[in-house]
């Protein structure tokens, strides 16, 4: 199987995209839970209960393309506990699906600043931060909020700063036609 670092020199080869060190099929769930049940603890059992409720209903119904009623449940979410980060970001998301910008934006600062800039609420919305800002053409903005949540672990933030890195973009390009060509020799007529 190799040391982590033989993966990660491998998985720099193989996948050059990826930014080094990452490694493909490397397992956050755990972590991410256990962070999200710390960042929990804080509030009432029945209440965090309803509110993931409605939190997953508003989900269902946004990936149904009912985004109306997906905002009214991260909104009855919210007046539910308004001191918790995620349906804050849940929101956001949808927003940002219904042409709100400004509104999206607007609950990613809640909910980063609800987070304290920490765990997996504020890494989330780094994130998304970070895609909202890449796609008005603000990079700059965009790199801060990427290397906020790569900071927080998460690994598509590392993703998109690579790509946001035009020396790191070119040498991975240079890597991977070198790889290629390496595995597919030409033909030596």
């Amino acid at each position: 199987m190799g040391t982590p670092n033989d993966q990660a020199v491998l998985q720099a080869i193989f996948n050059p995209d990826t930014p080094f060190g990452d490694i493909v099929g490397l397992d956050l769930g755990e972590e991410a839970e256990k962070e999200e049940q710390e960042e929990d603890e804080v509030f009432p059992q029945a209440q965090l209960e309803q509110s993931k409720a409605l939190e997953l209903q508003g989900v269902m119904a946004a990936e149904a393309g009912d985004l109306s009623t997906a905002l009214e449940r991260f909104g009855q979410a919210i007046c539910l506990l308004p001191e918790r980060a995620s349906a804050y970001n849940n929101r956001a998301q949808a927003r940002r699906l219904q042409g709100d910008v400004a509104g999206a934006l607007e609950d990613l600062e809640r909910a980063v600043e609800l987070s304290g800039g920490r765990g997996r609420a504020a890494r989330q919305s780094f994130v998304q931060r970070g895609l909202l800002a890449r796609l008005q053409g603000r990079d700059d903005d965009a790199r801060r909020d990427f290397e906020r949540a790569a900071r927080l672990g998460s690994p598509f933030a590392r993703r998109q700063l690579v790509l946001l890195n035009p020396y790191a973009a070119l040498c991975n390009r240079m890597l991977a036609d070198m790889m290629g060509q390496l595995r597919r020799p030409r033909d030596s007529r």
